[in-house]
């Protein structure tokens, strides 16, 4: 018989085989574990597990492996393991974001600390350690404490009740692993381990042969179950080697029946093999489609999608806890002792801050605590970029705003709550009884970082997309707030305070047009009166608002930097609005241009901002000499973009490093707040052409000649650069087209060229007075040419009639009248006028063209006869004889000994004297 079972055993498959050698006496017992052994195997082949499944196992089994190497002290193998579980545990992360952390997995966690602390402590033991083990332990030690400090919420819940994660965890794995009812009834403490399988009383054979059925029907789910067996003797075994022994126990044992057994089961499987797998897909697809809570054959309970791990939510306290002030602070300062430190998880402290919140909320804690906590909410979301230079994510942003709002509501609501940086942490009250509530925090600091956080996302958003559009729809949100705190502050905050939270007001309103301002001022009709009554309504106008706010800064604040800020916006307010006279008083009452130099980059880019606003403005009220010199020191550097902050200029590496790049980017101006660099470009080379023009025409032979605008000039050597004249495309050609049209006093063509459907569309259409600054314009492009004419032209007429100079430039009599009478009297034109005949009547006293050329000559000769003279005199005092030039501007004499080869000394003169050069070989050397 023994014989027969030798060879009558599954040859088929080798697991049968390498069974045979390791069962210990029984034949039966042979063909039972073959017989298993092959379902298992038929099994495995047709179950579909999923990656949680996979994941899971894989965990369960390095910490089995970590808890067999903890009986026996090897840290070597422990630490080895423990690198490998964080990883496996690092590729789980999907799934354990999804299901939450697996309690098996804290539990190792804990045990192994607690484990690491208890060597730590044993000296006696540390001793007999090889030195493998002692440095392995050293290493584990420091990696577990480090590792832990990521799960410190779950791992102190666990040691509170470890009795009921245990449970929790039991509860867990039978559903996860598909084992039978029978396994759930006998599990422990430490899950369905081999062992407590093979304590189960033998049962009758009828119940072996139904478990067998469940059991093939639950397939590989039931070999995947996760155990954490504490049993030295049976090691890494899996939970098929206990329901093979629970077999053994519950299975008859004569040969013969085990005989008929196999041959029957191998029969059926024969034929109903491929029925098999497909039932099997079929029963799984039925399984995912049905909802679970259905009851199907066998007592099982089907659930939908397999079996689902609930997300705990973090467990702020333990059950049975009295949750009062006192608690809620205590739990506030743990949460805060985590923040900054490296690995903590910002997002998770925010969701915990709001779990608090909400505590605190149900039990009626009082607004003191609730305010605290809103606070600590707030500067979490800060903190969730640790980055300076990083911007906040739209759904950060999104309840950073929405915090403020409920913080500021609160403080609206309860008049006995008092903020303030100033108050203690020791002498807070936050108590319901404890009133009025005593918070430390300061509001104000969190509506201007929730600014600067605005200004950040504004820089780092394209300018040209939709996304910029609806990030700029949030400044309305912004000033809400910020008009809130402010009406807040001024019932209860300090004049400081009130002055930092006009001066965030004034920076959301300097630079805004008031169109609303201006329409009334111009009076337009068209509109009903309701609806112009409703406009009115809505609020006072931003001049009003603008001068409240700032006569308050003017007059209370103690900061040089609020009060330059608030005159700097007031003034570029004033410009933009036309009210030029407001705007240039203002700047020279202030006399910032004194000693704006020592201020910080953001003051400066202010001023350079006001100072280019307000030359736009004198342009558009026909102060043209004023708008040049605003617009001049901006425009004349070359660097108009980068000195506006309107962008960075290409320069040299070693002149800008990346840090410093950094730190200008910061400084970069949002692009709604931009001012038109084209435009700026062409008010500054239009003024420079009225004024020039005119000018160079006056003083055409004038060899001293100056020049009023060096980037004028520039253009216009690259326009006579120009191998082919074309017509003029772009801006810059348009001026100098028009600049030569002028000196030849034609001003129609140069009106043409200053005024035409592109120059409109780049430039002057976007003034809010569109038709007068073409009007005003082309009023100084005919007395401008009217004055050119006149310079270049006078040397050609006796007598000219101001009625044909009227006809030729359209101007009125008394303006050409008052344009001559102007340029007589300032010495420019040498001419008088014939009152009664209305003529010019010219002195001919100007030079010729060729008498002019013969001046400059002689002015030049008589500066290199100066310059020689110079020169010589330097000269000949090395040598010691030299002259020096009398009060009359004649030179003297001067006498001077040298020694002659005889070694006595010789009167020497030496030189020459104005008008005539004297021998300067009298004497010797």
């Amino acid at each position: 018989m023994s014989r027969f079972f030798a060879t009558g055993s599954d040859s088929e498959s080798e697991e049968s085989s390498s069974a045979d050698e390791l069962t210990p006496k029984a034949p039966g017992t042979t063909f039972k574990q073959s017989l298993l052994l092959s379902d298992d195997e038929e099994d495995t082949k047709r179950i579909v597990r999923s990656a949680k499944d996979k994941r899971f196992e894989e965990l369960t089994n390095l910490i089995k492996t970590i808890r067999n190497a903890m009986k026996i002290r090897d840290m070597a193998k422990c630490l080895e393991e423990f690198e490998q579980l964080c990883r496996a545990f690092l590729k789980s992360k999907n799934i354990v974001d999804k299901e939450g952390v697996p309690s098996f997995y804290i539990r190792l966690l804990a045990d192994l600390e607690d484990y690491l602390n208890q060597l730590w402590d044993d000296k006696e033991g540390k001793k007999k350690m090889n030195k493998n083990n002692a440095k392995a332990l050293s290493t584990l030690r420091q990696k577990i404490r480090k590792y832990n400090r990521d799960y410190e919420a779950e791992i102190a819940t666990y040691k509170e009740n470890p009795q009921e994660s245990a449970d929790e965890e039991e509860e867990k794995e039978p559903e996860e692993s598909g084992s039978s009812s029978e396994s759930e009834a006998e599990a422990g403490d430490e899950g369905v381990s081999a062992r407590a399988f093979l304590k189960k009383k033998p049962e009758a054979a009828p119940e072996a042969s139904k478990f067998l059925k469940s059991a093939k029907g639950s397939g590989d789910e039931s070999s995947s179950s996760d155990d954490d067996d504490d049993d030295e003797d049976w090691g890494s075994d899996t939970v098929d080697s206990g329901r093979e022994s629970s077999f053994q126990s519950t299975l008859p044992t004569h040969p013969l029946s085990v005989l008929r057994t196999q041959e029957t089961e191998k029969s059926t499987d024969k034929k109903s093999g491929k029925k098999k797998k497909l039932k099997k897909k079929e029963r799984l697809e039925e399984e995912a489609e049905e909802e679970g809570g259905e009851e199907v054959e066998g007592g099982w309970e089907k659930v939908k999608g397999g079996v689902p791990l609930v997300k705990e939510k973090p467990k702020m306290f333990a059950k049975g806890t009295e949750i009062n002030t006192a608690v809620v602070v205590k739990k506030l300062n743990e949460i805060l002792q985590a923040r900054g430190k490296k690995g903590t998880d910002r997002a998770a402290q925010i969701e915990l801050f709001h779990a608090l919140a909400a505590i605190a909320a149900e039990n009626n804690l009082g607004q003191g605590i609730l305010v605290k906590i809103k606070f600590n909410i707030i500067a979490s979301l800060y903190d969730y970029n640790p980055n300076l230079a990083a911007f906040m994510k739209p759904d950060m942003w999104k309840k950073c705003l929405e915090c403020i709002d409920e913080l500021l509501d609160i403080l609206f609501e309860n008049n006995n709550i008092f903020i303030g940086e100033n108050i203690a942490e020791d002498s807070e009250n936050l108590g319901v009884s404890e009133q009025p509530f005593r918070v430390r925090g300061c509001i104000l600091t969190l509506v201007e970082r929730m600014d600067e956080e605005f200004t950040k996302i504004m820089q780092n958003t394209d300018p040209h997309s939709q996304e910029y559009v609806d990030n700029l729809k949030d400044e309305g949100h912004v000033c809400g707030i910020i008009d809130r705190l402010l009406t807040y502050l001024e019932n209860k905050g300090s004049t400081e305070e009130i002055c930092r939270i006009y001066l965030r007001r004034i920076m959301h309103t300097y630079y805004k047009f008031d169109y609303k301002a201006h329409r009334r001022s111009l009076g337009l009709q068209g509109e009903s009166k309701s609806e112009q009554d409703q406009e009115e309504s809505e609020g006072e106008d931003s001049a009003v608002i603008m001068d409240r706010l700032c006569k308050f800064i003017y007059a209370k604040d103690r900061t040089d930097r609020i009060r330059t800020c608030a005159i700097l916006c007031h003034i570029y307010h004033h410009a933009l609005h036309s009210r030029w006279y407001q705007a240039r008083d203002l700047m020279l009452m202030s006399h910032l241009q004194d000693n704006i130099q020592h201020a910080d980059p953001p003051v400066q880019i202010l001023y350079n901002r006001t100072m280019v606003q307000l030359g736009i403005c004198a342009f558009r009220q026909g102060m043209i000499k004023d708008a040049h010199n605003a617009l001049l020191d901006i425009q004349s550097s070359g660097r108009a973009k980068e000195l506006l902050g309107q962008g960075l200029l290409m320069r040299n590496m070693q002149e800008r490093n990346a840090e410093q790049e950094k730190i200008e980017k910061r400084r970069q101006v949002p692009f709604h707040m931009h001012i038109n660099l084209e435009l700026l470009e062409c008010v500054y080379l239009v003024s420079a052409m009225l004024l020039e023009i005119p000018y160079m025409a006056a003083h055409e032979f004038d060899a001293r000649r100056r020049m009023i605008s060096k980037q004028f000039h520039h253009q216009l050597r690259v326009g006579e650069r120009q191998p082919l004249l074309g017509p003029p495309e772009s801006m810059r050609e348009h001026v100098v087209a028009a600049s030569k049209a002028m000196k030849m006093g034609d001003w129609r063509t140069c009106h043409s060229f200053i005024i035409n459907d592109k120059m409109n569309s780049k430039v002057w259409d976007l003034f809010p007075e569109t038709q007068r600054v073409p009007e005003m314009l082309v009023r100084k492009i005919q007395e401008e040419s009217l004055r050119t004419y006149l310079f270049t032209y006078s040397s050609v007429y006796d007598s000219i009639s101001m009625e044909t100079l009227s006809e030729m430039f359209e101007l009125e009599m008394p303006t050409v009248h008052s344009i001559i009478s102007k340029m007589i009297i300032n010495e420019e034109l040498m001419a008088s006028l014939d009152q009664p005949t209305q003529t010019v009547v010219m002195h001919r006293t100007e030079p010729t063209s060729l008498q002019n050329m013969a001046l400059q000559l002689a002015e030049k000769l008589g500066g290199l006869v100066e310059n020689n003279e110079r020169v010589f005199d330097l000269k000949q005092g090395v040598y010691g004889g030299y002259f020096n030039r009398d009060q009359k501007g004649g030179y003297q004499q001067k006498q001077s000994y040298q020694r002659d080869q005889k070694g006595s000394y010789q009167q020497k003169q030496t030189g020459y004297q104005r008008g005539g050069y004297r021998n300067p070989n009298q004497g010797n050397y």
